[in-house]
């Protein structure tokens, strides 16, 4: 399931990049074209990266969510629990020792 997501979630960024990519060139043809002066292909730009950075972390943040709900879901524990779970089973085991001495 987590390779599942994991693909899934190149499979979104892979496009993401393709389109930006596709976008940057179709400016940069545009003004090539004189179509669009460098000004407005630069604000263009600029406009298009500011919504890319703004989308990617929407997506970021929604896979995120999705893999914290799936992993919680199918039972398993986070980084930190596991961290947790290890801090105070060590604690035990110093305890241990020192009663058994």
């Amino acid at each position: 399931m987590l390779d599942f997501m994991k693909k899934y979630m190149m499979l979104g960024v892979g496009l993401a990049v393709k389109t930006k990519d596709e976008v940057e060139k179709m400016a940069k043809d545009l003004m090539a074209q004189g179509k669009m002066s460098e000004q407005e292909g630069r604000h263009f730009m600029d406009d298009l990266f500011k919504r890319y950075d703004e989308s990617k972390k929407v997506l970021e943040d929604k896979v995120e969510n999705l893999v914290e709900k799936s992993m919680k879901k199918a039972g398993f524990a986070r980084q930190t629990e596991v961290e947790t779970l290890k801090k105070e089973l060590q604690e035990v085991k110093e305890k241990l020792k020192e009663t058994a001495s």
